[in-house]
């Protein structure tokens, strides 16, 4: 996994819990999902790269 990747999901993941605490403060359901959804898209391409690297070594 290259350092940009890495910066790219971390940004996606915290702009997921960013987006869940908003939702959560304001009560807002649909914005907690999204934040949960940005959460799990990021951890799943996080897991992807691993298999990659793993492969490669």
């Amino acid at each position: 996994m290259s350092a940009a990747d890495k910066i790219k999901n971390a940004a996606e993941e915290l702009a997921g819990k960013a987006k869940e605490a908003v939702g959560n403060v304001t009560d807002n359901d649909k914005l907690v999902a999204e934040g949960k959804a940005d959460q799990a898209k990021a951890d799943a391409k996080k897991a992807g790269e691993n298999v990659k690297d793993a492969f490669k070594h």
